[in-house]
């Protein structure tokens, strides 16, 4: 269950929802998806870019041959008030149950917990089952310092079995806002790149400052939490130098395209003032094409220190003249710093979290 789920128009939305499903059906499970939106008309998607194909998203459809239900419920922006949207969000409860027919499931895991937690609570106390709740960011970054939301949220944290986080940022985070947690645990979302697209990272090698470099800018522009404007001062820093700067911005790309993006970047930059991996960092690396980023995730768990920059245009710069300079440096390779969010190392962790739970 998620607020997050790729969309019929909008295969780019909760990618890495997508992934832990597919982890987890290959690991034997049979696992049905509840992706719960709300109500909204299609103007509304305009000034919301994360919502894009929410409107017309229907209530039943196929992904990878697979049946996807889209219970929906009412919800006002930015939620001014949470209990409306929590009893609608719970009051679809009987609508899953219909659609599922006899099939019930030996858990529930919930990614994102604001709002649909609410759904997943109500369905454990029906079918008897635990549940288990998973943060990425912005039930931590955002919904724990609102006024209006964090008590709800705060519920929906006691409420679970077992909490999955997926860094130990957002797990110190929780213990730091949160009082008596349940069982909490860190599983990164899996870095899954296939053979075809994976490179070494290089030096740059075109020639120095006379050759036009991209910039990759792996995130849309709208939301204002990537710093869309920091990425283009950096640029313009980088032109004063003397480089001939392009920057590519990546917006509701499938993700094949995301990455042939990557192999043709010379650099990718993250400005975000928050992050819970990201994701497209590591995406980045398995690629070939250096990271130079922010301090911000876990970033600084796995980049060089030259890459980890202040959020100056100054500072950014240097980095990515750092990177296309001296390429990847490190003693161990991308794939050996990435190896805690490998494919072997999550499926572990979740099969010795799913053992527990039915222990």
């Amino acid at each position: 269950m998620s607020l997050l789920h790729p969309l019929p128009t909008n295969a780019a939305r909760g990618v890495f929802v997508d992934d832990n499903i597919r982890l987890l059906r290959s690991m034997g499970h049979d696992v049905k998806v509840v992706n719960p939106l709300p109500r909204m008309p299609k103007y509304a998607e305009a000034r919301r870019s994360t919502m894009m194909g929410v409107a017309k998203a229907p209530r039943v459809w196929r992904h990878r041959n697979e049946e996807v239900l889209v219970p929906r419920f009412f919800a006002l922006p930015d939620h001014p008030y949470p209990r409306l949207t929590r009893a609608s969000v719970a009051r679809r409860a009987r609508w899953v149950e219909h659609r599922l027919g006899d099939w019930r499931p030996d858990v529930i895991v919930c990614h994102t917990l604001w709002p649909v937690a609410s759904l997943a609570e109500r369905l454990a106390l029906r079918w008897r089952v635990p549940w288990v709740g998973v943060v990425h960011g912005y039930d931590v970054d955002v919904a724990l310092h609102d006024p209006t939301l964090a008590p709800h949220v705060k519920r929906s944290i006691r409420s679970c079995r077992t909490l999955v986080c997926a860094s130990d940022r957002l797990e110190n985070a929780v213990h730091e806002h949160v009082d008596g947690p349940p069982q909490t645990v860190t599983i990164p979302c899996h870095t899954e790149v296939d053979a075809e697209w994976r490179r070494p990272v290089k030096p740059l090698t075109k020639n120095w400052q006379k050759e036009p470099i991209d910039i990759l800018f792996p995130a849309d522009p709208r939301r204002p939490e990537k710093r869309h404007l920091l990425a283009l001062e950096t640029g313009q820093e980088l032109e004063q130098r003397g480089w001939m700067v392009g920057i590519t911005t990546l917006r509701h790309q499938p993700r094949n395209i995301v990455f042939d993006r990557m192999l043709v970047a010379d650099v990718t930059l993250i400005t975000s003032s928050r992050e819970a991996g990201p994701l497209v960092a590591r995406e980045s690396l398995l690629c070939g094409t250096p990271v130079v980023s922010v301090a911000v995730g876990e970033v600084a768990r796995y980049l060089p220190t030259p890459w980890v920059c202040e959020p100056t245009p100054t500072a950014l710069a240097d980095g990515i003249e750092h990177a296309l300079r001296h390429g990847w440096e490190q003693a161990s390779t991308p794939e050996e710093v990435l190896a805690f969010a490998s494919q072997e190392t999550v499926t572990k962790a979740w099969s010795e979290l799913l053992a527990n739970l039915e222990a």
